[in-house]
């Protein structure tokens, strides 16, 4: 039986995160420089979000770029911001085909404007297919988005639009990047990496974490799914026992 076979439909996380690693690493395994690997790592990103698409997830999202990656090497910056235009454009057609809505997390004044128009291009030109919202994190930080949080909320407490007293973790979500978006289920982490690296930190707080030493550009679609089968075996407690849940799972 095939690996997409074995999935239960009945329990499909509805927000999966990937954190996307390796291309460095598998470029220079091919003799060859970063950007290499960053190109190629743009097929795992088709089948992935293909994939995710065929099993119905409703929320896929990317760290395709960390506010501290501005720290590499600015030749590697500049191809990255190149390369997110040419996917951008390339792909286009095939999200609209597969009714792929494209969003973003992240501080996108940063960004070079030509990356931003082309980004808010396709956020605008997609923003009525409901299959699957992919989620480009772009310039972002988990550490970052809390603050920013915390400081609109800060603002709007100064402003007298909501009481101090009133601020707790469901007020909280809605200012954080993802208001709206259901909570993280699933992480995915290639290249045998096993940390969260300033990723979705609020949105993870009862995720499952599925780390593979496979480097980002060989990830393809069966080891996606092999991540989703993984997902669904495994007892999500919630702080409740295993008992409790028995009990609640027999009731339906």
């Amino acid at each position: 039986m095939e690996l997409k076979e074995q999935i239960n439909q009945d329990k499909i996380p509805a927000h999966v995160a990937v954190i996307m690693d390796g291309n460095g690493r598998w470029a220079k395994k091919k003799g060859n420089n970063r950007i290499f690997g960053h190109k190629n790592g743009v097929n795992s990103v088709r089948q992935t979000v293909e994939a995710a698409a065929e099993i119905g997830i409703h929320y896929l999202t990317l760290y395709a770029f960390s506010s501290q990656n501005w720290h590499r090497p600015k030749e590697e910056i500049n191809s990255l911001m190149s390369l997110l235009i040419s996917t951008i454009n390339n792909e286009l057609p095939r999200l609209q085909k597969n009714n792929v809505k494209l969003s973003s997390i992240g501080d996108l004044s940063q960004l070079p404007h030509d990356v931003v128009n082309k980004l808010n291009d396709a956020k605008e030109k997609t923003a009525n297919n409901s299959r699957l919202t992919l989620i480009l994190a772009l310039n972002y930080s988990g550490r970052w988005e809390i603050a920013e949080a915390a400081r609109k909320i800060a603002k709007d407490v100064q402003a007298n639009t909501i009481n101090s007293d009133d601020v707790d973790e469901n007020l909280f979500k809605n200012y954080i990047e993802t208001t709206g978006i259901p909570d993280t289920e699933l992480l995915i982490r290639t290249s045998g990496e096993m940390r969260l690296s300033n990723f979705l930190l609020w949105q993870l707080a009862y995720a499952e974490l599925y780390f593979t030493k496979t480097l980002w550009p060989d990830f393809k679609k069966e080891e996606f799914y092999q991540a989703i089968i993984d997902f669904q075996k495994r007892e999500r407690r919630f702080g409740k026992t295993g008992e409790q849940l028995q009990k609640i799972n027999n009731m339906y």
